[in-house]
């Protein structure tokens, strides 16, 4: 609520984007420290609260998957017993049934590192004084890009670069159809990344913008008789936005997994 509130402007409204928007500095409560300003070359190299919690979310994955694999028994226990299943689940759940044992071992290890660092993006903009990364389109772009390298890589590995692209197009198709095809097809390829992209992005956003808009009621309207109303629904949403960044998670990868399959088994 005092965020919000720090958010009123003169007019009695309150400035929801601040809120949501990346910053050069970061906010940890009254304390504002303001994040190094770099450029190199003429270009904008700059520590933005993003980047420093992709920083946090990189150091938990490093800190987890080296917990779990340091000591190695045949029983695993705790929390690497945990991490173990969530291995399994997006092994046998999704990459095996979308790409194919065969090629299981080449893109689990991208796909484990993708959902559990947009998990660990997710829930640290739940938290007290956090931000969500990924709800920086450049982030979920830079994510999707990752995806979609990895899908030609493994189109062009399996089929060639030649028959890769020419896989795309249909079999058996009218000779006539071919100048409409052949661009639209082309166009296909691109927006398997941008969804991958304005989905997450998306999906992140939106849910913040209705926590911050329900709790904003009370200042706007400046008064407390909408406070309790204010306070249920924003907690209702808060405790669905902590199920949306599982399933987020879940469906970029599940998505990245079917993306990866197809240019690899274009027959199918």
């Amino acid at each position: 609520m005092a965020a919000a509130a720090e958010g009123n402007n003169e007019g009695g409204g309150v400035d929801i984007l601040s809120h949501i928007l990346d910053s050069h500095e970061l906010h940890l409560g009254p304390l504002h420290i303001p994040l190094p300003h770099l450029e190199l070359f003429g270009i904008d190299m700059s520590i933005t609260v993003h980047l420093v919690m992709m920083w946090i979310a990189s150091l938990f994955l490093l800190l987890t998957l080296i917990s779990t694999t340091k000591k190695r028994g045949l029983v695993p226990s705790g929390f690497a017993n945990a991490i173990e299943a969530l291995i399994i689940f997006i092994r046998d759940d999704i990459v095996i049934p979308n790409i194919g044992k065969k090629d299981t071992p080449r893109f689990l290890p991208f796909l484990l590192t993708a959902f559990i660092f947009i998990l660990a993006c997710n829930l640290l903009g739940l938290i007290p004084f956090g931000a969500t990364a990924t709800a920086n389109i450049n982030v979920t772009a830079t994510l999707a890009i990752c995806s979609f390298m990895a899908m030609l890589v493994g189109g062009i590995r399996h089929n060639g670069f030649i028959g890769y692209f020419v896989g795309l197009i249909p079999s058996g198709l009218p000779l006539w159809l071919m100048p409409l095809m052949i661009p639209l097809e082309f166009l296909g390829l691109f927006t398997k990344p941008f969804a991958l992209a304005v989905r997450l992005f998306a999906n992140m956003t939106a849910g913040h913008v209705v926590i911050i808009s329900l709790l904003s009621l009370i200042f706007v309207l400046n008064t407390v008789v909408v406070a309790p109303a204010s306070v249920i629904f924003a907690l209702a949403i808060y405790l669905l936005e902590i199920f949306v960044s599982f399933v987020q998670a879940y469906v970029f990868t599940l998505l990245s997994a079917v993306f990866i399959g197809m240019a690899i088994h274009q027959e199918h």
